[in-house]
């Protein structure tokens, strides 16, 4: 079930990379439902907020009406930042399953882990890895082409 929830996330952040943001994408399921969903549109807001996932958890809390997301399970293409993991610690995500490492700013194994920390008064469960290699050769391919593009313009 988790792969076809992350094909789910893939979809979304390839709505990013269509518009020429990182390809990010998030969902959030409750009871096998998605009442979630985000891709990162920072550059687009010039917010620094619009991650994948926040913009997946306040309209999952549309949805529940409730900030307390305690019976569902996020999805995203790429571990969450520190930001992000806050914000699923405060919104009480009791699992949290991510594609890509992040090794430059992934604070659920990576750098660290605030999804476990015990000293909060909420932990999830994490699961890492799913449809890694697709979620990673998304983000690969974006970097590489948004390289080409700048050399080409510098050049150019």
């Amino acid at each position: 079930m988790d792969e076809t929830y992350m094909k789910l996330a893939i979809a979304e952040a390839k709505k990013a990379e269509a518009i020429g943001e990182v390809p990010i994408g998030a969902v959030i399921v409750h009871d096998e439902q998605v009442i979630g969903t985000g891709y990162n549109v920072r550059e687009t807001t010039q917010k620094a907020g619009t991650h994948a996932e926040l913009l997946a958890i306040e309209q999952a809390n549309e949805h529940v009406g409730s900030w307390r997301l305690e019976d569902c399970i996020l999805y995203v293409t790429l571990e969450p930042c520190p930001m992000c993991a806050g914000a699923i610690v405060q919104s009480r995500i009791p699992r949290v399953v991510y594609g890509a490492r992040d090794p430059k700013a992934g604070c659920v194994g990576t750098l660290m882990n605030l999804l476990q920390e015990e000293r909060f008064n909420h932990q999830a469960e994490v699961t890492s890895g799913v449809l890694e290699e697709e979620c990673s050769a998304l983000l690969t391919n974006f970097f590489a082409n948004l390289r080409k593009r700048k050399k080409a313009k510098k050049e150019g």
